[in-house]
């Protein structure tokens, strides 16, 4: 099996030459996603631990800057989805801390309207990749404007009352029959980026109401501002 993939890399790379989706270079193994090795070893992980009043524990891969942030650019508005399984491998290694003793990661979701839009939801891709069921126990009930078009002041406004829990029947077709609520469980919240934390604070709280025990938070990656 490896050599007959070791043979197929070699072949798409010579024929088809894919570029990487961040450099520009032609992939040696387009199998494996469309990032190159280079850059992936390129990424700059730093613990990156962030608290909020509603979030017991948050980590991320590192900052959202340099090839980290191409590489969300290429799931997030290029539709480059094979990426989501590294950037998972990452996230989980990056916060061991905020998977331990979790029960289930729920990831942030889009209105859907602009899941239609995209063709999926980049924070459900990473949230399958974690190792822990998956719930989407959260719908958002309108379109909100991205956060990074907004200045820090006008963020928490803009996610205010923009979630709420999935409920009857619908809850049920999205998780499963198998799946666990939410109810006295520990939640891990899984978004692409953190920016000043109010999407995340936003969902928490309507997790916490529904009867989550505690709320954590994991992204790949987060804005850091510089001190002044």
């Amino acid at each position: 099996m490896r050599v007959w993939r070791s043979t197929l890399n070699a072949f798409l790379s010579a024929v088809i030459a894919s570029p990487c989706a961040v450099c520009g270079r032609v992939l040696d193994c387009p199998l494996e996603g469309a990032v190159c090795d280079p850059c992936w070893a390129a990424v700059v992980t730093h613990r990156a631990p962030f608290a909020l009043q509603t979030i017991a524990r948050g980590q991320s891969i590192g900052a959202y800057e340099g090839v980290l942030r191409d590489i969300l650019h290429a799931l997030k508005y290029h539709g480059r989805r094979s990426v989501a399984p590294r950037l998972s491998h990452l996230m989980a290694r990056h916060g061991r801390d905020v998977l331990t003793d979790a029960e289930v990661v729920v990831p942030v979701p889009l209105h859907p309207w602009r899941e239609r839009g995209r063709g999926f939801n980049q924070s459900d891709d990473l949230a399958r990749g974690l190792g822990l069921p998956v719930v989407r126990a959260l719908r958002r009930t309108r379109v909100t404007r991205p956060q990074v078009e907004l200045p820090k002041e006008e963020r928490r406004a803009n996610v205010r009352d923009a979630f709420a829990i999935q409920t009857g029947w619908y809850l049920r077709a999205l998780v499963g029959a198998t799946d666990p609520p939410v109810e006295q469980k520990v939640v891990v919240l899984v978004d692409d980026v953190a920016t000043t934390g109010a999407t995340l604070d936003a969902c928490a709280r309507v997790l916490k109401a529904a009867g989550a025990a505690e709320v954590r938070a994991l992204t790949a990656a987060r804005v850091v501002t510089a001190p002044r």
